[in-house]
Formats: structure tokens, C-alpha cells, sequence
């Protein structure tokens, strides 16, 4: 898969990212190694034939993520007329791809430990909607690749727990940030911290080694001017965040949420970038109902 976005914008943004690194504000941030059973996963379906048998054998290796996979079988989605019992079983019902993303998520949330926070009570499984709805996207619109879409999905607000871990009094600026009408929510965060999430999450998406069109598009994700001044050359990246936003709307409609501040600021403008029209989103929302009720 070719990520065709400008030197300029991907390495801006990966530059950015190693030089916040080193930087004395975020020497304390402990960022979570990515799982072993996670670099394998990756590796296996790196190939142009993934390699299934490995993708079973790391099902296989954690009983719980295998319960996972069995009890997504059984879901109402896949209207079995038996009920699946066999891990073999559940991976054939859910298909590779869906596979994937369980696992994935899996992984992922039992390395980045969500703390006790009323804001973070739904955080993976709101993560992983946005995954599931990103991916959706990504087949109604060209130009965004569905394995990209999803793991931004899954990650891109991942720079909250990871902060909320390693970061002293961020508990609090998430109130406040939330609470403010006068500024962005990241103005808050880097007022109170020196950073904010979207660099802390491109962070963690670095150091896992995901793609850095994916790291980069979470670091951009409220740069959404970029919506009206972006170019054609940084298409790729802000193909995600438009989606993204999207996705977010989607979402939250699906939740009985009103729309959000961004939403209201910078929906228009995403669409325009999408070239999608109300009546489009209209049968997204339906059609994407029963996804979402799904995860």
C-alpha cells in the first residue's frame, strides 16, 4: 500500500514527534510497549497472503481473547443458527478482517490501561465504533485504505489514557477542558501541560511502529483549518481526519448526543473535502446502526 502524502506535512510531523520526545515536558511520559501478540499480528497480515495460521495460533494463545472472538460469533449480527463453541469456528464466522480488529483492539486495550476517570468509563469501547465506522467510510469513499482507517480509528484518541497514566493533575484539565467555551479543548491541555493528547497519542503510534499516515492524522486530528487550506499533496492525511470527524458524528448521533463544537465549527467543510453531501450522511447514519449497536 503506497502512502502517497508530501515529504513536507508526514515529515514535518515525524520530526515534530522525535523532537517532543526528547523535550523535558514529556521525559515522564510512559508510553506502553506495544504487546508481543500485537507485532506478530501485524506481521502476519502484512503479507499479500496473509498468513492465517498464525493469525490462529495468537488467537489461540490468550484465553480470554479467545472467549473474545467466540462471543462475537454468537452476536445477533452473525444470526447463527448453532452457536459457536470453537475458537476455529468464531474465526471463520467473523472473517479475517473483523478478526483482526478484535484482536487488535484486544491487545490494545490490555496494554493501555484505561484509569478510573468518569470521561474514560466507555473509552475502548467508544474507540472502537470510531474503528468500525471508520472502516464503513472507508468503503463508501475512495481513497482511504480500510486497514489505515481502522487502526486510526482505534488510536486516535488513545493520547488520553496514556496522559491521564503518566501525567500529574491531567485529571483535573480534563474537567476543565471539557468545562471551557472560551478555547479549544487542546488550548486547555497544552496551557496546563506543555502538550495535549494529539501529540501524546502520534507518540504512542510512533513508538507502536503503526504507520506514520496514521501517527501523523492523529497528531493533526484538531489542526482542522487543515479541512479548508489543506492541499492536494497532504490528501491523505486529511482524508482521515475529515473521516474522522465524520465518524465522530456519526457516532455521536448513534449515542442520541447532540453535535459537537467541532462538528458545528468544521462539519461542513469536511464534507466539502469528501465531496459528501447531507443526503449521503443521512444514509450512513442508517445504514451504520446496526455496526454500532453491534460493538
Amino acid at each position: 500500500m503506497t502512502e502517497a502524502v508530501a515529504p513536507s506535512r508526514l515529515d514535518a510531523v515525524q520530526t515534530e514527534l522525535e523532537q517532543a520526545r526528547k523535550s523535558a515536558t514529556l521525559q515522564s511520559l510512559q508510553i506502553p510497549p506495544c504487546p508481543e501478540l500485537l507485532v506478530r499480528l501485524r506481521e502476519a497480515l502484512s503479507h499479500a497472503e496473509p498468513d492465517l495460521n498464525e493469525v490462529a495460533r495468537i488467537a489461540t494463545s490468550d484465553v480470554a481473547m479467545s472467549a473474545t472472538l467466540i462471543k462475537a460469533a454468537n452476536s445477533p449480527v452473525y444470526a447463527q443458527t448453532l452457536p459457536v463453541q470453537t475458537l476455529g469456528t468464531a474465526l471463520n464466522v467473523l472473517g479475517l478482517d473483523e478478526s483482526a480488529a478484535l484482536m487488535t483492539r484486544f491487545l490494545a486495550a490490555g496494554a493501555i490501561k484505561v484509569p478510573s476517570n468518569p470521561s474514560m468509563q466507555r473509552f475502548w469501547e467508544r474507540s472502537a465504533k470510531r474503528s468500525a465506522a471508520m472502516v464503513y467510510l472507508s468503503r463508501a469513499m475512495p481513497g482511504i485504505h480500510a486497514d489505515v482507517a481502522q487502526t486510526y480509528g482505534l488510536f486516535c484518541h488513545v493520547g488520553f489514557p496514556v496522559m491521564l497514566q503518566s501525567v500529574k493533575g491531567y485529571a483535573g484539565t480534563l474537567v476543565e477542558a471539557a468545562a471551557r467555551i472560551d478555547r479549544p479543548f487542546i488550548a486547555t491541555e497544552n496551557a496546563n501541560h506543555k502538550t495535549d493528547h494529539a501529540v501524546v497519542g502520534a507518540l504512542v503510534a510512533k513508538v507502536w511502529k503503526l504507520s506514520p499516515l496514521v501517527s501523523s492524522a492523529i497528531r493533526l486530528h484538531h489542526d482542522l483549518d487543515l479541512l479548508r487550506k489543506g492541499e492536494a499533496a497532504d490528501a491523505d492525511v486529511i482524508n482521515l481526519i475529515a473521516a474522522g470527524l465524520v465518524a465522530e458524528r456519526l457516532m455521536r448521533r448513534h449515542e442520541g448526543l447532540p453535535d459537537d463544537a467541532e462538528w458545528l465549527q468544521h462539519g461542513e467543510a469536511a464534507l466539502n473535502w469528501l465531496f459528501v453531501g447531507e443526503q449521503e450522511l443521512a444514509t450512513w447514519e442508517d445504514e451504520l446502526r446496526d455496526i454500532l449497536d453491534a460493538v
